[in-house]
């Protein structure tokens, strides 16, 4: 067995790893490459494979850079199946159609500037109708439910706690007269979330692929930055001021909705409109209280017995543009959650737009910004900022909270793999920017001295 990693490597985006198997081809995530406008382009229309040739494909969770590249995955010929739990299915359809109508919007604005220079139109990604194509082929399994999905190959979920449906993807392989145990751990949640359950600890692990997002970072621990959050809200809110808050449709939103609720009740932030503007957001918040399955024992009560954690009578969920519109005119303070959370799509580019000169308001990151990403230009201190081709300064203050992040950092992430039962005699250290993935290596040599660690670059190939 080999497993061949072409994206995520050295980087967070773009997640896809082939596994090669008793002459068979399996994929890990399918997810779209973010970064420099040419090389996204470049990475994202080609695959380094014939697609025909995968056999079915293995998807941890619905964050666009794991799954946003399965439609032109099937459009160029794949046709097997793509393994998820049943909330990753229900998250994926509606983020795979809104990243294709992000996609022609793209196109267009692209194609009208080369019409001006002589040049012919691009052409979007894929379609929201090959989109839906594509969710077609989704075959959801439970948790802890053991599926056969190849010749000596049986995969398992088990949950990794970073968003609503995330999983740690467990192969148990039979080759050649052998069995072992590879575990690919999707993205890590921190445990203690106020919403979703601790990621599961497993067993016999012989081989682990593992993420190091934040493998060199700590993050501000939680109680502080509740209080931070509050802090930073109320002195933006007192100065009539807006807090514009970059989130992520599906985690992040739902998370931060949650605790300005609580801080709402407790009445540590005074009662303003809160608004969500985005109908990625407003849909994801939807399936989220159709899985009650994935919530944490806390969070189940609360609504089975108070109420709806993510609404409250001061929050609105927006998804007609028009409405989204009308934020502009507003004169009184608010706090407007927008998608995306790096800045680099969506509705929250023009909310910067129109309120990132105004120094009475807040820019408040509250999620993990790539490298090169307009949210990673705005917390660099960079002014002006680029928007929508045109150069924005930045007076708003700007702050970042990364105790909401969906992910581990360098403790515990350390945590998790003390929990881990095995030998553990391969390590391979993906989806982090370089720094961060050879940091994490370091360490783990130093918990399992005589295993192999290595952070591949793209293209490398681990034989197991």
């Amino acid at each position: 067995m080999r497993v061949t990693f072409y994206g995520a490597t050295r980087t967070t985006t773009g997640s896809l790893f082939l596994l090669e198997v008793n002459q068979q081809r399996f994929l890990l995530e399918c997810g779209l490459f973010q970064g420099r406008r040419g090389e996204t382009i470049e990475r994202n229309r080609n695959f380094p494979f014939d697609p025909a040739r995968i056999d079915a494909v293995i998807l941890s969770h619905a964050h666009i850079d794991h799954c946003g590249n399965l439609p032109n995955l099937c459009r160029h010929g794949f046709s097997g199946n793509i393994y998820c739990t049943f909330a990753t299915r229900d998250l994926a359809s509606i983020m795979l159609e809104d990243s294709a109508q992000i996609q022609r919007a793209d196109a267009e604005f692209v194609s009208k500037k080369r019409a001006k220079q002589g040049l012919p139109p691009v052409e979007p990604l894929y379609t929201a109708t090959e989109a839906e194509m594509a969710v077609r082929q989704f075959v959801a399994i439970n948790y802890d439910r053991p599926m056969p999905v190849g010749d000596g190959v049986t995969l398992t979920f088990r949950d990794a706690g970073h968003i609503l449906g995330s999983a740690q993807v467990v192969l148990d392989i039979r080759e050649n007269g052998r069995r072992f145990r590879y575990l690919f751990s999707g993205d890590i949640g921190r445990g203690n979330d106020d919403i979703l359950r601790d990621p599961q600890p497993v067993e016999k692990v012989d081989f682990l692929q593992i993420e190091a997002t934040y493998g060199g970072r700590e993050h501000t621990a939680k109680p502080q930055s509740i209080e931070m959050l509050a802090t930073l809200v109320s002195e933006t809110l007192a100065q009539n001021g807006k807090v514009i808050i970059p989130s992520f449709s599906v985690g992040r939103t739902q998370q931060i909705v949650y605790e300005l609720h609580q801080a709402t009740l407790a009445g540590r932030i005074p009662k303003v409109p809160i608004f969500v503007d985005s109908p990625l957001s407003v849909n994801a918040t939807e399936i989220y209280r159709l899985h009650p399955e994935c919530f944490n024992d806390r969070i189940y009560k609360f609504l089975r017995e108070v109420a709806n954690p993510f609404g409250m009578e001061n929050l609105t969920y927006i998804r007609e543009q028009a409405h989204s519109m009308k934020l502009n005119e507003m004169k009184e303070p608010a706090i407007i959650i927008s998608a995306s959370g790096m800045a680099e799509a969506g509705r929250i580019r023009h909310h910067l737009k129109n309120h990132i000169g105004n120094p009475a308001n807040l820019v408040l990151f509250i999620g993990y910004c790539a490298e090169h990403t307009l949210g990673a230009q705005i917390l660099a201190g960079r002014s002006p900022v680029n928007i929508f081709g045109e150069p924005h300064p930045v007076r708003a203050k700007v702050a970042s909270i990364d105790a909401f992040s969906g992910h581990a950092d360098k403790n515990e992430l350390m945590a998790y793999v003390r929990r881990l039962d095995g030998q553990v005699k391969k390590v391979a250290v993906i989806h982090g920017e370089e720094s961060q993935c050879l940091a994490f290596a370091e360490a783990l040599r130093q918990w399992r001295p005589q295993a192999e660690i290595t952070v591949p670059r793209q293209g490398d190939t681990l034989e197991v």
